[in-house]
């Protein structure tokens, strides 16, 4: 089993133009979990730092655009905002791939300390060139 203090953490950086929205979320999500590591242990924390780049041009297929709604509640009678999918990727694709990456982990305090490490952005330009991140392909 990993030790909480023995893990290496690595930089890695996901391309999403042109790629599927899901497709990119798993493998995140993978990263973030620390899944594709021997020394994987599924109740400690022991996942990489992963920054998303191009959100804004991911893609989603079928119909989603047009379908899919991004929907909150406030717990209030009448409460519930919905927003498609075709505007919130205009407006704020940040939080569409935040949600596809969120909806990928389980529902823990590994997720939540997990989630920390995520950086997303819009486009190619990222601000963590300083510790030197590694592309990792994004399978179509």
């Amino acid at each position: 089993m990993e030790n909480p203090s023995g893990i290496e953490r690595k930089w890695y950086v996901l391309d999403a133009a042109g790629k599927p929205l899901g497709k990119t979320a798993v493998q995140a999500a993978d990263l973030l979990r620390g899944k594709l590591k021997p020394t994987y242990t599924p109740h400690a924390d022991c996942g990489d730092n992963v920054i998303i780049i191009n959100a804004g041009k991911a893609v989603l297929t079928g119909k989603k655009l047009q379908q899919k709604y991004y929907r909150t509640h406030s717990g209030w009678v009448g409460g519930l905002k919905e927003t498609p999918y075709r505007i919130l990727m205009q407006d704020n694709p940040e939080l569409a791939m935040k949600i596809a990456v969120r909806g990928m982990m389980p529902r823990n305090t590994v997720c939540r300390a997990s989630l920390k490490r995520l950086h997303i952005y819009a486009d190619e330009n990222h601000v963590h060139q300083a510790q030197k991140p590694v592309n990792w392909p994004v399978a179509e």
